[in-house]
């Protein structure tokens, strides 16, 4: 079976676990995420917080390390991982910036921010120009934010990361107060990352009882629709034309539905409008990415549905990506594909955003 090579739109980088420690002043770092396990459950303390988790069993510990890529924690390593997975470039996200918005004071969370937006840049970026690094803004604050993206802007990075629900402090993505964040990633040429199940200050727990670990899996995927919908509807995108939005991990085939609702809202409600946009939302989803991993109905939301900005991504290094079967999931999802549309998720849409990765050197190129 020839390999089949894909850029992706999701993966994580695993910070040092000492990273803030080598990093942050002795009072500050002992304030930031910090997980223990005790009795059966993961104990994880954030600026005063406890938040308790079930930890996995025994068996399912034993099946998370056995599948742990060898680069999980080496940006060098994992380049040989990409190779023989069959990955050229990939976007990369935090692993401890998930729980950025647990913490409540915006002087800790700059500094921390701008702790490891200095790592990931000297460390993870520096491995390669095929890793795309995320930046991680202190969202607490407004003014802490703009100030460090126009500095991460300045060295370099191109994808800023922003939890599928931000921080109350700030509020959602629809009010006036982000306003200087969108000019600023725009005029850098910023791409806005969302990864699914980031909501700030919310468990991913929402449902208990049987069925719960699928019901809540399912659940952490509607953030990133809802940061779509709240940012098409109040015009981030009729202002600002040339910035891009980016949905990790959350499927595809949700974007087109959501187009239609809206498009419904904005046609027979249209009384309600604040004319915040002058064209039907759904017109502005064209400024809208989506990755998935293993979604059969992807490709065809691509192909049929009108929607061409689909992108595969391999979720490196969680347990539920690809690592170890990505050219196995490349094959079913792709083989009797269009070779033209085939392309066009694997590599194209990434490119779009990316073209500085370029496209893999062993892979054929575009149909012609």
């Amino acid at each position: 079976m020839a390999k089949m090579w894909a850029n992706s739109g999701d993966s994580h980088f695993l910070e040092p676990p000492d990273l803030f420690e080598q990093t942050l002043p002795p009072e500050l770092a002992k304030r930031m995420p910090h997980t223990v396990h005790e009795d059966g459950y993961d104990i994880t303390t954030v600026d005063g917080k406890t938040i308790r988790r079930r930890a996995p069993g025994p068996a399912q510990q034993k099946m998370r390390e056995a599948t742990r890529p060898p680069g999980a924690f080496d940006p060098r390593k994992r380049l040989a991982d990409l190779d023989q997975e069959g990955i050229w470039g990939e976007v990369t996200y935090p692993s401890l910036g998930l729980w950025y918005g647990e913490i409540n004071d915006p002087a800790l969370a700059s500094a921390a921010a701008t702790a490891l937006n200095d790592w990931v840049w000297e460390t993870v970026a520096g491995a390669s120009p095929r890793l795309v690094v995320t930046a991680t803004l202190p969202l607490q604050s407004i003014e802490d934010s703009a100030r460090e993206l126009e500095r991460v802007a300045e060295m370099g990075y191109r994808v800023v990361f922003l939890p599928s629900k931000p921080p109350e402090q700030t509020g959602n993505y629809n009010l006036d107060v982000w306003e200087r964040i969108w000019d600023i990633a725009e005029r850098a040429n910023m791409v806005l990352g969302v990864h699914i199940g980031s909501d700030a200050g919310e468990s991913p727990v929402k449902f208990k009882g049987p069925g719960g670990a699928i019901i809540n899996y399912v659940e952490t995927t509607y953030g990133g629709q809802r940061s779509t919908v709240q940012m098409v509807a109040s015009g981030v995108f009729e202002r600002h034309p040339d910035l891009r939005l980016l949905i990790s991990e959350g499927g595809a085939t949700w974007v087109p539905f959501i187009g239609d609702r809206m498009n419904e809202a904005y046609r027979q409600h249209a009384m309600f409008s604040d004319g915040r946009i002058s064209k039907a939302p759904k017109e502005y989803l064209g400024n809208v990415y989506a990755s998935f991993q293993h979604d059969e109905s992807a490709v065809p939301a691509a192909q049929y549905l009108s929607y061409p900005n689909v992108m595969w991504g391999s979720d490196y290094p969680h347990l539920e990506g690809t690592y170890g079967h990505t050219q196995k999931t490349l094959h079913e999802l792709f083989d009797d594909v269009d070779p033209a549309w085939s392309y066009r998720i694997r590599v194209g849409a990434f490119l779009e955003l990316f073209p500085e990765v370029g496209p893999p050197p062993e892979d054929p190129g575009p149909p012609a």
